[in-house]
């Protein structure tokens, strides 16, 4: 909310210095109309009030009126009176300034057919008044009162500021309490309302600031004349266009004129919008769409209308027009492109907001679908703007678009020997205990193939919220391994068998073992196949030495292994105990070795005796927690 107000205000501001800067150049604008569009007459100006103009007489007019004001404004730093006088000679009309010559009146200074005598003693009138006014308010009395007078007047204006600005809060509550209502038959023009309230509200300032900052500069006659100055310079020709020439002024009220035009459209469009497309029932998209392309063909149609009205002939820029459209067309090209597809994915809505997409490698939620491109919400709660050409020009995954369910695909493998029914049981258990997926349609499990070293199965379940399939796969990978490690069920690990049968080549291996040092101590490969047989053949005899229930019952009595509740990374473990404690217990207790320790474990945890408290890892000599069944109760 803070953004958009912040943008409002810099926009309201916006338009109220432009407004204020054409306010203040508009208002001397109309003095300078003759002078600047008349080539043949220049002004003569004392402190920046005009008086009258001269014509050209030998060199052009501004070069004589240059002259003329080079002589005045001297004159006026003199604080001796100024004497005018004007003297005829034959035919000619001249006026002197202090007994020297100022200027001669001419046919082309002559604003009618008039006498030029009568014109004369006008000018010799306005000179003598003019250049007392400016020797007065040069005086040090002239510039306290008005130095004070400006002060009163500033505060006058800023107490009045506040004025309105309190003013125009009461009547935004009064227009609050009336139209706020949701019964009240005016209540849909509350918007509306307040914004003409507002706009009302800054033309008031604006026309205060203006009004005060002309009224103080026309106080003093240097803020006088470097405010004629700046102004001369507005309205001077700035470039030209064709034939016409065109002042800062001009570019100044156009760009005025366009950012009106661009706020009424603006206002117009957010109104039409709310009150008209609104009430059709058509998609947020889609209504977005809409008042976009209404917004720039009206404000299109309104700069054909505004540049003529401003001088302009829209004619002679067609050869420019069409440079420049070609130019920003191939420029544009790509935003064209994402523009119009925006436009398409809006009208035929293949994604809406909220969807769940897969868009080549971005998987993630449809969060706001704009003119040019959509924003995405991945599962990792990253934004991705994505142009809206890539929904049409690539392949897009909708699992949202029609019927959200989906169906899921886990394959699980299983060892050689298992019992199919079972795994199928056990599958669909796992299947089953997870709350996300449904019941109908019902979990399936399919036997696929016979692979190198497992029985493949897939397990297909349904669920009806795509965007959560990550997650529900995790879950149902844990579920089916505590399934299958109830049902005694083992995932084997890949295997490879190489057998070589050639009798030439059990002669060469034997020649290079009779030629080479054997490894292992010189032994024969045979003989270490055989003492690796050997050991597996002593533990299993060891472990069937061991009395399993005796040895269950020892390391769980005092004495036995430290089976308590255990926290790790803020996680309780309740009634456990840690492998590597256990391993180092059974070695003692037994009097075994440590692979016989460890096959120990690995048996209790075949018999599910004692089991991993994630169901994670096997048996191991580490600082993992394990626990035994009958703890659980």
């Amino acid at each position: 909310m803070r953004t958009v107000f912040g943008r409002r205000r810099w926009r309201i501001w916006l338009l109220a210095g432009l407004t204020l800067l054409l306010t203040l150049v508009s208002v001397p604008s109309a003095a300078q109309t003759t002078s600047d569009n008349n080539n043949d007459q220049a002004a003569v100006v004392v402190d920046g009030q005009v008086l009258f103009e001269v014509g050209k007489v030998g060199n052009s007019a501004a070069e004589r009126a240059q002259k003329i004001n080079e002589a005045l404004e001297k004159e006026v730093q003199s604080p001796q009176a100024a004497e005018i006088e004007v003297e005829k000679e034959g035919k000619q009309i001249m006026l002197l300034l202090n007994e020297e010559h100022l200027l001669t009146l001419t046919q082309n200074d002559m604003i009618s057919a008039g006498d030029p005598s009568l014109q004369a003693e006008r000018w010799k009138e306005q000179l003598e008044a003019k250049l007392q006014q400016s020797k007065q308010e040069r005086t040090l009395v002239y510039f306290r009162q008005n130095l004070i007078f400006s002060i009163g007047v500033l505060l006058g204006a800023i107490a009045l500021h506040f004025s309105l600005g309190f003013g125009g809060q009461l009547a935004f509550r009064q227009l609050t309490r009336l139209l706020g209502e949701p019964t009240f038959p005016l209540h849909p023009w509350e918007k509306p309302a307040k914004l003409f309230l507002r706009l009302g509200l800054l033309g008031c300032l604006t026309g205060l600031w203006g009004a005060v900052i002309f009224y103080i500069s026309d106080l003093f006659p240097q803020t006088r004349s470097w405010r004629y100055k700046l102004f001369n310079l507005l309205n001077s020709p700035f470039f030209n266009l064709g034939d016409e020439p065109y002042s800062a002024i001009q570019i100044l009220l156009l760009l005025g004129l366009t950012v009106g035009l661009w706020f009424a459209v603006s206002i117009f469009t957010r109104l039409f919008k709310a009150y008209i497309l609104a009430k059709t029932g058509a998609v947020a998209g889609v209504q977005q769409v809409l008042a976009t392309l209404i917004q720039y063909l009206l404000t299109f149609l309104g700069l054909i209308i505004l540049l003529p009205i401003w001088g302009l002939d829209v004619g002679s820029l067609a050869i420019f027009a069409s440079v420049l459209g070609l130019g920003i067309g191939f420029g544009v090209q790509n935003i064209t492109n994402n523009f119009i597809s925006g436009l398409i994915i809006s009208l035929e809505r293949p994604i809406q907001v909220g969807d769940f997409i897969n868009v080549n490698e971005l998987v993630g939620t449809v969060n706001r679908i704009g003119a040019r491109s959509t924003e995405i919400l991945t599962l990792d709660k990253v934004s991705i703007i994505v142009p809206n050409s890539r929904f049409l020009e690539s392949e897009v995954i909708n699992w949202s678009h029609g019927d959200p369910v989906s169906r899921l695909r886990i394959p699980v493998g299983v060892a050689y020997g298992s019992d199919t029914e079972e795994v199928k049981t056990a599958l669909l258990e796992a299947a089953n205990a997870h709350p996300d997926v449904l019941l109908i349609p019902a979990p399936q499990v399919w036997f696929q193939e016979f692979a190198d070293s497992s029985l493949n199965f897939d397990l297909l379940v349904w669920t009806g919220e795509p965007k959560k399939q990550p997650r529900i796969k995790s879950d149902l990978n844990y579920f089916i391994v505590k399934s299958l490690n109830r049902y005694q069920i083992e995932v084997p690990f890949p295997q490879r068998d190489l057998n070589l049968r050639s009798p030439l080549l059990e002669k060469f291996i034997n020649s290079w073992f009779q030629q080479h040092d054997l490894p292992d101590g010189g032994k024969h490969p045979q003989e270490i196949l055989t003492i690796t047989s050997e050991k597996t053949t002593l533990l299993e005899a060891e472990l069937a030495k061991v009395n399993i229930e005796e040895l269950v019952q020892g390391m769980r009595e005092p004495g036995g292994v430290e089976i308590k509740d255990r926290y790790y990374r803020r996680n309780l473990y309740p009634a456990c105990f840690i492998g590597a404690e256990a391993v180092e217990w059974l070695m003692q207790k037994q009097n075994c070795t440590w692979e016989v320790a460890i096959a120990l474990g690995e048996l209790l945890i075949a018999r599910q005796i004692l089991h991993h408290v994630t169901d994670q890892q096997p048996f191991r000599d580490d600082y993992l927690f394990y626990r035994f069944y009958a703890d659980e109760q």
